[in-house]
C-alpha cells in the first residue's frame, strides 16, 4: 500500500480528485492510528513502571513480613532473649521422663543434719533426767555419758552499742583561756562505727535495698535511728575503702590464664555531672575461678574490652561473637556454644534451606555435648575426646563453608541470605569455637559470666541503675567484692568491716586476691 507522505508534489497534482480525496481520508485516519498507538505506548510504560514499583513493594512487605514473624518467633532459645520475657506457651519444654523414684532421700544418701554448737558456746546448759523407770516404774540409777542433746537457738535483743566521748574545757589559770580537748577521728568522723559502715554497704549492695529501706530495717532490727544522707556518706566510705583491693582485683583477671566476659546494659545518671550527654551505660564482668572483676563504662565500644582485659592479654577469653572481641587473635578465645545453639535453632525455625541447614548444625552440636559430658563425668579421656571431636568438627566445617559459597545480594533480607552472613561470620572464627577441645580449663560455654551478671541485672531492674558516676562505682566495686568473696567461700560483712577500719586508721586493706592454700587445695581436688 502506498502511503500519502511519500507521494511528490508532480505526482500529487496528477492525481485524480477523487483520488485525493480518499488519500487524504486514509492520512486522517492514519494520524489518528499513530497518535492511539502512542498513547497506549505511553499508557503501556506508565502501567509497567508502576508494576515493577508493585513488585519492588510487594517483595519488601514479604521482606518485613518474614522478619517480623522472625521477630515475634524470638524466645530464650533462639536468641539472646531472657526467658522472663518469653510470651505464655510460646516455649515448650521437653517433658521429662517421670522418675521412679520416691521423694526425699535415696537409699544410701548421707543427709543432712543441724550442725550443733560447742558447749563453750552456750549461754546456759540443762540437763533433764528421767524420774523413774518406763517399764516398771522403779528407780533409776547410773551416768549417761552420751545424753541426746537439743539446742534451742534464738537471737538476743538487738540494742546498739553506743560509746560517747566527752570533750572538756578548762580554764588557764594563768591567761583565763578556755581549752577544750580535740580528737580530729572522733569529732571530725562519721560517727558511726566500721561495722555499721559495713553492713549500710552489704545492705545496700547485695541485698540491692535502697536507703530508706536501709534506714528502716536499721531502726525496727538494731533500734539505730540514721538518715538517708548518712546511708550515702557510709556507702561512699565502703567503696573508697574497697577501691585498692578492686584494683589489685583487676590486675589479678588481666593475668589469669582463663577469663570469661560478658556485659549488660546498665543505666547510669548524671547526678554528679559524670554523664552529661546521657549516654548508655555497659556493665562489665570478667570471671576466674577464684576473682570477679566488674566495671561499668559509658561504651560498649571495643576500647572498653582492651583497656579492661589489658592490651597485652595473651590469656584465653570465652565470650559471644560480639565483635568488641575481635582484636584478640582468634586462637586465644573461645566462642560460647549456648549461643550458638540459640543461632542455630534460629536458622533451623527459617523456612526453605535454612531448615536443613540448622538441623545439621544442630545435630553436631548435639553430638558434641554428649562427648563432653563425659570428659566432665571422667568418662571419656582428653585424647579420645579430642579424636571423636575431629569428624564433628569437619562436618560442622563443611556446612558452614558450603553455606557461605550461596550467592546472595548485599541487600537481600531474605532468611536464606541471613543463613549464609551468619555462616560467613561464623568462618571468621571457626577455630575458636574448639578451644576447650584441647585446652584444659576452657569451657565451651560463657555461662559462668552470665551467673555473675545475674545479680548485676536484678539490682538494674529494682534500681533502674545508678544515678551518678559514683552510685556506678559503688555497684560494680560491690560486685567485685561480694562475688570473688563468695567463690572463695568468705565472709562479706567480715571483710568490708576490715576494709572500713583499715582505711580509717590508713593502713593498707585487706586482699580479695585467694590464698596458696585455697588454689593448692583445688589442685588436689581437680585431681
Amino acid at each position: 500500500m502506498i502511503d500519502p507522505r511519500q507521494i511528490s508534489e508532480s505526482e500529487w497534482e496528477q492525481t485524480p480528485l477523487r483520488v485525493k480525496h480518499l488519500m487524504q481520508g486514509l492520512m486522517e485516519r492514519l494520524s489518528r492510528v499513530e497518535a492511539a498507538l502512542e498513547q497506549l505506548q505511553q499508557n503501556y510504560e506508565q502501567l509497567h513502571l508502576e508494576n515493577q514499583q508493585l513488585r519492588t513493594e510487594s517483595q519488601q512487605l514479604r521482606s518485613e513480613n518474614e522478619q517480623l514473624r522472625e521477630q515475634l518467633n524470638q524466645t530464650s532459645q533462639n536468641s539472646s532473649q531472657p526467658p522472663s520475657q518469653d510470651p505464655p506457651g510460646k516455649v515448650t519444654l521437653k517433658p521429662k521422663e517421670k522418675s521412679k523414684r520416691h521423694r526425699g532421700g535415696q537409699p544410701g544418701h548421707q543427709g543432712c543434719q543441724r550442725k550443733l554448737y560447742p558447749p563453750e558456746q552456750c549461754q546456759s546448759i540443762q540437763d533433764h533426767f528421767p524420774g523413774h523407770c518406763c517399764e516398771c516404774g522403779k528407780r533409776l540409777r547410773g551416768v549417761d555419758l552420751q545424753p541426746q542433746r537439743v539446742q534451742i537457738v534464738e537471737l538476743p535483743p538487738l540494742e546498739p552499742v553506743v560509746s560517747e566521748h566527752r570533750f572538756h574545757a578548762l580554764e588557764c589559770d594563768g591567761c583565763g583561756t578556755w581549752t577544750r580537748a580535740f580528737e580530729p577521728e572522733i569529732v571530725n568522723g562519721k560517727g558511726y562505727g566500721e561495722r555499721l559502715s559495713a553492713l549500710v554497704g552489704l545492705l545496700s549492695g547485695e541485698y540491692r535495698q535502697s536507703h530508706p529501706m536501709v534506714v528502716r530495717l536499721l531502726s525496727e532490727v538494731f533500734g539505730i535511728e540514721i538518715s538517708v544522707g548518712s546511708v550515702n556518706q557510709l556507702r561512699c566510705e565502703v567503696s573508697e575503702a574497697i577501691a585498692t583491693p578492686v584494683a589489685v582485683a583487676k590486675a589479678y583477671v588481666q593475668a589469669a590464664p582463663t577469663v570469661g566476659s560478658d556485659e549488660t546494659s546498665f543505666r547510669q545518671g548524671n547526678g554528679d555531672g559524670g554523664n552529661p550527654k546521657g549516654k548508655q551505660g555497659w556493665l562489665w564482668v570478667l570471671v576466674t575461678p577464684w576473682v570477679c572483676y566488674f566495671a561499668v563504662a559509658l561504651s560498649r565500644a571495643q576500647s572498653v574490652a582492651i583497656e579492661l582485659l589489658g592490651a597485652t592479654f595473651s590469656g584465653n577469653l570465652i565470650t559471644d561473637r560480639y565483635g568488641g572481641y575481635n582484636w584478640l587473635e582468634v586462637s586465644q578465645r573461645q566462642v560460647c556454644w549456648a549461643h550458638l545453639k540459640r543461632d542455630f535453632t534460629k536458622i533451623s525455625e527459617r523456612p526453605g534451606v535454612s531448615a536443613e541447614i540448622g538441623e545439621a548444625l544442630l545435630e553436631s552440636q548435639r553430638q558434641l555435648f554428649e562427648f563432653w559430658h563425659r570428659v566432665r563425668d571422667g568418662t571419656l579421656s582428653r585424647a579420645e575426646f579430642i579424636a571423636v571431636v575431629a569428624p564433628i568438627r569437619q562436618r560442622v566445617q563443611a556446612v558452614l563453608s558450603e553455606t557461605a559459597k550461596l550467592d546472595i545480594g548485599a541487600k537481600e533480607k531474605t532468611p536464606l541470605a541471613k543463613t549464609v552472613r551468619t555462616c560467613r561470620k561464623l568462618l571468621k572464627v571457626e577455630s575458636a569455637l574448639w578451644l576447650f577441645v584441647t585446652t584444659v580449663g576452657v569451657e565451651p560455654t560463657n555461662n559462668a559470666a552470665e551467673r555473675a551478671l545475674r545479680p548485676a541485672v536484678l539490682w538494674r531492674k529494682s534500681s533502674y541503675g545508678a544515678q551518678s558516676e559514683a552510685g556506678s562505682l559503688f555497684v560494680c566495686r560491690m560486685l567485685t567484692v561480694v562475688t570473688t568473696l563468695r567463690l572463695q567461700q568468705r565472709n562479706v560483712l567480715d571483710y568490708l568491716t576490715q576494709a572500713c577500719q583499715a582505711k580509717r586508721q590508713g593502713k593498707s586493706p585487706p586482699s580479695l586476691l585467694p590464698s596458696n592454700c585455697m588454689i593448692a587445695n583445688s589442685h588436689t581436688t581437680v585431681a
